[in-house]
């Protein structure tokens, strides 16, 4: 059975994804460890932190578990060729209200241009997707080309690596159980090697920590 690494609509990111909401909505996890979602954020404009991420992509970007498209519109306008890909129906339509360009697809499925991007961008937790970031970043590495890198957004020191389920629980209703995972930076280089690649670069922005991952 094909693996599936993005969480199904159903999941409650569609709703969350339509708004934030009296109360918000939380990503709550299987080890108790609950999030909460920053709706707002994936509506706005691109904020400072995620910014300085963009800055670092410097030729055509795959920005997988885009969103409402914020990173994706903001590659737009910094002149780099950018598609976002999200399973989540209402994602795809928010990027494209914003004049970006996105498909609805899964993310093993086969993908535009596979083996000819240079940088795959996994902002917002996305490293979590499909619960097993060792598998995820091995699917950027067939999507980039050689000498392509991996910008991703990562937990604070001492996070460690947690593997297992979710859910999204909103005002009114908590949706169902999908495969989810959290990787701190004290893991990247190790869950990186796994997926054939080195970390080039760390770098840490108001509060938050990222990575850009490359070729050994």
């Amino acid at each position: 059975m094909r693996a599936t690494l993005a969480p199904p609509a159903g999941t409650g990111f569609a709703t969350a994804l339509r708004g934030e909401a009296p109360g918000g909505h939380w990503l709550v996890h299987g080890d108790g460890h609950r999030a909460r979602l920053p709706v707002a954020r994936w509506h706005g404009e691109i904020e400072p932190a995620a910014a300085a991420v963009v800055a670092r992509c410097t030729g055509p970007t795959i920005d997988l578990g885009c969103g409402p498209g914020r990173i994706t519109r903001a590659l737009g306008r910094a002149g780099i060729s950018a598609l976002g890909i999200d399973a989540c129906a209402e994602a795809v339509a928010a990027t494209r209200s914003r004049g970006a360009v996105a498909i609805h697809q899964d993310l093993f499925d086969p993908l535009p241009a596979e083996g000819r991007w240079a940088h795959a961008v996994l902002l917002d937790g996305n490293i979590g997707i499909g619960g097993d970031p060792v598998a995820l970043l091995r699917r950027c590495r067939s999507l980039l080309a050689p000498a392509g890198t991996v910008l991703v957004e990562l937990d604070g020191p001492g996070a460690g690596c947690w593997r297992g389920h979710a859910r999204v629980a909103g005002p009114r209703r908590l949706g169902p159980v999908f495969p989810w995972a959290r990787l701190g930076i004290d893991e990247a280089a190790r869950v990186a090697a796994r997926a054939g690649f080195a970390v080039r670069a760390v770098v840490e922005h108001t509060g938050r920590w990222f990575a850009e991952l490359g070729q050994p």
